[in-house]
């Protein structure tokens, strides 16, 4: 039953005629407590056209309104209040979860369309680090929600495998490397070779000369620049790999910046033949004044191209290739200025799809308050944070439940679950201090709890050793314990679309706690394995919120363990 609907239903025939069911629909809202009901119609926007008092609408209509399919109906203060039937919405929830299982929340909103997710996309020949993790699960996140609502994720990793970096590393790699050590260490031993060459090139200038030499050659296919970028990718990739594995990430594509390298020509022939490219002291832009953004550099005054003209080709080549519903760019918030660019110039060349294309922008992570910077050597690397967490996990399993089987793949789960969790939890636009201590808790706002309380639930099922619930007719569950969980059950398919809506996997994170946190209460207070006639029902309670804890989960990209 869409119980929503019902209160749409009941309002239509006492609201005026200018308000449509639409309307009526998008103004309802869920109160914060459940003593104020389970829906409630705001009537302030009937003050002007009636010519009353809010509280007095709601006091006239609340008697008008036919309560039959309601618990109740009352007026308070400007808003009317529906209580839903109880039991038959228990009914119908615990129901629809049992039958619909993992497919409970699913929606065909997206028919199909494809969606591209630019996201990770670490630079080649530098580790990854707490700096990467961000745009690697924001992105997997949104992957797994939009597809729970019928879009076709495309995820791609548009590695940084191009520009003047690479010519840095191969004067560093000849100054100060060896073979050796790369193929031992590939990715530490690179990283120290970059940072050292920033650290000798503020003394001795000349190394950024050579740096621009090299990467010259790389353009122009000298076949020692190009075997050594060509290792330097390889390598990297491998570790990369290796690390996304741990994440349980997986691409659709690698196709990074050289990828674009022979698509950058028609772009700017494009601009071209549009009348957009201006001359500006030997470089080409596109003013983009009209807009109050700064100009587009499309070419340097030496012929080269930049990341605005890749972008333009990438862009451009997804929708051809994909012929994408939206397009979405995961990538930190100091990027603002270069999508907003992005978006215009394609607007100007008259591609209107750009619309459809959205910045979905995050904070930073910080450690002791402090910004990560590869350059700097100011770097946690997210190896070793997985590592880290694993064993926090590991530790806590042998003081909480020592017995207990796969202790080290359980760890696994948990510890980088928790990391994860703990990234995806908070609003993306916010910047966070990571504190690994606090992340891996198996007690408070954490991935640990709401892994706890899912094993909790399948704990409570094996010790009920039936399955008598899943066949049951009557699942009616009249506890009030239990209702604040029912609602929250209820309520899955909506919080997915929001956070689709919204670019915001935090609002799955959020949900899953408060759904750990009102099973754990009803747990405390209910006698589930109690032998009465409501015994099937709270079995089915406590198996519904397994599966969408679980599903919850899933769409973070963290697992769940059956025990912890």
């Amino acid at each position: 039953m869409d119980f929503k609907n019902l209160v749409v239903e009941a309002l239509v025939p006492v609201l005026p005629d200018s308000i449509s069911k639409e309307q009526i629909s998008k103004l309802i809202e869920k109160p914060k407590t459940s003593d104020l009901g389970d829906y409630a119609f705001p009537t302030f926007i009937l003050a002007k056209e009636l010519r009353k008092a809010p509280n007095m609408i709601a006091s006239e209509l609340v008697d008008q309104v036919n309560s039959n399919n309601f618990e109740k109906v009352e007026a308070k203060g400007a808003y009317i209040n529906f209580f839903t039937d109880k039991d038959a919405y228990s009914n119908d929830i615990l129901h629809a979860v049992l039958n619909e299982a993992d497919n409970y929340g699913n929606s065909n909103l997206g028919q199909g369309r494809n969606v591209p997710i630019d996201m990770s996309s670490p630079n080649i020949a530098k580790p990854m680090s707490m700096g990467h993790l961000r745009s690697t699960m924001i992105g997997n996140s949104l992957s797994k929600i939009i597809s729970k609502i019928g879009y076709n994720p495309v995820k791609i990793n548009h590695l940084g495998d191009w520009g003047t970096q690479f010519g840095k590393l191969i004067v560093a790699y000849k100054l100060w490397g060896s073979e050796e050590d790369v193929k031992k260490d590939p990715i530490t031993n690179l990283l120290k070779y970059y940072v050292r060459f920033h650290e000798e090139a503020e003394e001795k200038p000349e190394l950024d000369d050579e740096a621009r030499s090299w990467f010259k050659r790389i353009e122009d296919g000298d076949e020692e620049a190009l075997v050594l970028w060509k290792w330097f990718r390889e390598e990297s990739l491998k570790e990369f790999n290796r690390i996304y594995d741990r994440l349980g990430v997986t691409f659709d594509s690698y196709n990074g910046e050289a990828f674009y390298n022979d698509k950058m020509d028609d772009v700017v022939n494009e601009l071209e033949d549009k009348g957009l490219l201006v001359e500006s002291r030997g470089a080409e832009i596109v003013d983009l004044s009209d807009e109050n953004l700064s100009p587009a550099l499309i070419k340097k005054s030496d012929g080269a191209t930049l990341y605005i003209t890749r972008d333009l080709a990438a862009a451009m080549y997804r929708k051809k290739t994909y012929d994408f519903a939206e397009s979405l760019y995961v990538v930190g918030q100091e990027q603002t200025d270069h999508f907003k660019k992005l978006k215009a110039v394609l607007k100007k060349m008259g591609h209107d799809w750009s619309d459809n294309i959205h910045h979905i922008q995050f904070g930073l992570i910080t450690t002791g308050g402090k910004k990560l910077s590869t350059r700097k050597g100011n770097v946690i690397l997210l190896d070793e944070v997985l590592n880290d967490a694993e064993a926090l996990a590991l530790k806590q399993i042998e003081e909480k439940n020592p017995e207990l089987a796969n202790k080290q793949e359980v760890a696994k789960q948990v510890g980088i679950g928790a990391v994860v969790f703990h990234d995806l939890k908070n609003d993306r636009r916010d910047a966070f201090d990571f504190d690994l201590q606090e992340v891996v808790r198996f007690e408070g706002e954490t991935g640990p709890y709401v892994q706890y309380s899912n094993a909790r639930a399948l704990s409570i099922l094996r010790k009920a050793d039936t399955k008598e619930y899943e066949a049951a007719e009557n699942l009616v569950l009249s506890d009030e314990n239990a209702w604040d969980t029912i609602k929250l059950l209820g309520s899955f398919s909506d919080v997915i679309k929001r956070a689709a809506k919204e670019y915001e996997p935090s609002i799955i994170a959020k949900y899953a706690l408060r759904l750990a946190k009102s099973f754990n209460q009803y747990y405390a207070h209910s006698k589930i394995l109690a032998d009465d006639d409501q015994r099937n029902a709270r079995l089915a309670l406590v198996k519904d919120v397994s599966i969408v804890l679980t599903s919850a989960l899933a769409l973070l990209g963290v697992e769940a363990p059956e025990e912890m």
